[in-house]
């Protein structure tokens, strides 16, 4: 191929992505008459400044300007936090008892193969997490809503005795604004006091990225033959892997926020 071809074959995949190497098989046959395997389509793609690999998702109306106005609301609260206030950040989540294959190291040759599952239940969790301990907090329901809302809240109150203050970073699900929520959250003795995520912004939610760690830890390439079973399995992780293995997460479940801006991306 030459040096033209290939200047017009990289032009040409920069401004509509591959979305495989069969692409530029069929497009390099097409356009240059060169006739390449999957293989060497690969290897021309590495040679001419292409990686194989997934676009970042971002949500697409993610506000810049309320993202900093976020950040720095964050950041004065914790610099001001009194030794008897805490901060956490709740979320609920709902792992569908399904056996999700993950890549890993198997022998080569083996065919490799995770036994399906035939059901469709889940859980609901509501949880809250302290990034300082990693204490987690959680409450599970038949379905999420103001009830398990309060219910979680109640919980963190009960186990933080000491604390005279408790910060709850939440989203902006209905139930966080349910109208049956608001006289007990205005109670004069209420020691939770929730605060708001900018919308569509789950990047500055970190218990967000504590259910990856979740599933690595418990679905990913597991098969639990009962409900109940896979249902222990995720209880055990919140009550039993996460206090003991939790210096494992800080680097991942943390509050090193950022703003999220579209222009630093080409948007495909």
């Amino acid at each position: 191929m030459s040096v033209v071809q290939e200047q017009a074959v990289r032009a040409h995949f920069t401004a509509q992505p591959a979305r495989n190497a069969d692409e530029v098989c069929a497009y390099v046959l097409a356009e240059c008459d060169q006739n390449y395997s999957t293989s060497g389509a690969a290897k021309l793609m590495r040679r001419l400044g292409f990686a194989y690999k997934k676009p970042q998702l971002l949500p697409a109306q993610a506000d810049e300007a309320k993202q900093a106005a976020f950040i720095a609301k964050y950041e004065a609260l914790m610099n001001g936090l009194a030794a008897d206030e805490m901060v956490v950040f709740s979320d609920a989540v709902h792992p569908e008892h399904q056996s999700r294959p993950a890549h890993g190291w198997f022998p080569k040759g083996q065919k490799t193969a995770l036994k399906a599952t035939s059901g469709r239940k889940r859980l609901n969790i509501q949880g809250a997490l302290d990034l300082e301990t990693f204490q987690f907090t959680f409450v599970e329901g038949e379905k999420i809503n103001a009830q398990t809302t309060r219910q979680m809240l109640e919980k963190l109150e009960r186990n933080n005795q000491t604390k005279t203050a408790i910060h709850v970073f939440v989203d902006n699900a209905r139930y966080h604004h349910a109208k049956i929520l608001q006289p007990w959250l205005d109670s004069p003795e209420r020691r939770v006091k929730l605060h708001f995520l900018p919308a569509y912004a789950p990047h500055l939610n970190p218990i967000e990225r504590l259910w990856g760690v979740m599933h690595k830890w418990v679905t990913h390439n597991r098969h639990y033959a009962t409900f109940n079973q896979f249902t222990e399995a995720i209880f055990d992780f919140f009550r039993k892997t996460l206090p003991e293995k939790w210096p494992e997460s800080r680097d991942t479940v943390t509050d090193n926020f950022r703003v999220i801006s579209l222009k630093e991306y080409k948007v495909i």
